[in-house]
This record gives C-alpha cells, structure tokens and sequence, in this order.
C-alpha cells in the first residue's frame, strides 16, 4: 500500500528565504527516504514558465483581474499535472507559493478581494490545501534590503510600492490567524538553521500521524 503524499507550501514575502527553507527541508526530508517533489508556482510546468514570464517580466501592464486569472489558470494545469500525481504516489510535495500568495498579492496587495481569489483558486484546484503551509514573516523593509543586497532587477511585484507589501503582510498574517492548524508562522529573520528545525519538528508531527 502507498503511503500517503503531504503537500507543503512555504509562503511570505519576496526575501523571506523560501527557497532557502525549501532546499532545506528537502535535504532532511531526503535524508529520511523520502520521496520529494519540489516545485513552484508560478513556473513548475511548462506552461508555468510561460505564465511566470508574462505575470512576472512583461514590461508592458497587466490588469490586476488579469494577472489573478493567470495566476489561476497556471495553478490548475499545475495541481492536475504535478502535484495531484506525486501525492497520488505518496510523495512529499514542497511548493514555493500556492493559493495563499494569490489571496494576499492579488486579493490584498491589487484590492481584488480576499474571498474572490480564493474562490478562484479553489475552483482552479478542485479545493485542493496543504496539509501544511510554512508562512516567513519579514518586515517589508526588511526584505527589501535583502533583495536590494541579491544586486538582481526586480519583478513586477518586488517593484510594488511599500504600501503595496505591507497589504501583502498582514493579508498573509490574517490568512494564518484563521488556520492556524494549518499555518506555521515563523520569524523569517531568525537564523535559518532554526528555522528549520521548527519546520522539521512540524513536519515529523505531521509524518507520525
């Protein structure tokens, strides 16, 4: 019989170290003869990558219904083609951004609204969650400075004006407070081995049960 898959996602703003986190949970995870996936959104298919590009670097605008609807239509193509197969075969899937960014990027940070991107989304994934979402809080200028020191242009969505991600923040922070059993909220400038180690004890709990 297969073991059951666990879906993962690491949240927060741009700088927060997800893929710092991800890489790290994946190292353990392997470690411990797991199977892992580890994937992104938008971009963990081929047809992510376009939408990435479009979402991400067009230079000319997007409107913000737009921008959610791709977002939307990268997610379902994804869940169908990489996530649902990999849990269907008991692997542990670890995504960079999920549903939640949507809601606190496009619902929060584009005022489109909380409770119609994440209808979207759900739609869009046949109400597919995580069984756990690990959210990295960083102060917005914090965060900044982190991506100002990875000397790299910023995206569309870095490039947002401060108040823009302060939308994002407590968006992200509200979305925990209402599923706390699903969410981990961690301080994202703690040292990253701690980090860790909280994420690895949450997600030991989760394999035991």
């Amino acid at each position: 019989m297969t073991a059951p898959g666990l879906f993962i996602t690491l949240e927060g703003g741009d700088g927060s170290g997800k893929t710092t986190q991800a890489s790290l949970l994946r190292e353990w995870l392997e470690s411990e003869g797991r199977v892992v996936v580890r994937t992104r959104e938008p971009g963990g298919t081929e047809v992510g990558v376009l939408v990435r590009d479009i979402v991400l670097h067009h230079r000319g605008e997007v409107s913000p219904r737009a921008e959610a609807l791709l977002y939307a239509a990268d997610r379902a193509h994804h869940i169908a083609t990489v996530v649902r197969p990999a849990l269907e075969r008991g692997e542990v899937v670890i995504q960079d951004r999920y549903l939640d960014s949507s809601v606190a990027y496009q619902g929060a940070g584009r005022v489109l609204g909380r409770d119609e991107i994440r209808d979207l989304s759900l739609w869009a994934t046949e109400g597919l969650l995580p069984e756990l979402t690990v959210l990295l809080d960083l102060d917005p200028a914090t965060a900044r400075t982190r991506l100002d020191a990875a000397d790299k242009p910023f995206d569309r969505l870095e490039a947002e004006r401060d108040e823009f991600h302060e939308r994002v923040r407590a968006e992200y922070l509200a979305l925990a407070a209402a599923e706390p059993e699903r969410f981990l909220v961690l301080d994202a400038s703690l040292p990253a081995e701690q980090i860790a180690g909280e994420v690895r004890a949450r997600v030991t709990a989760l394999l035991s049960q």
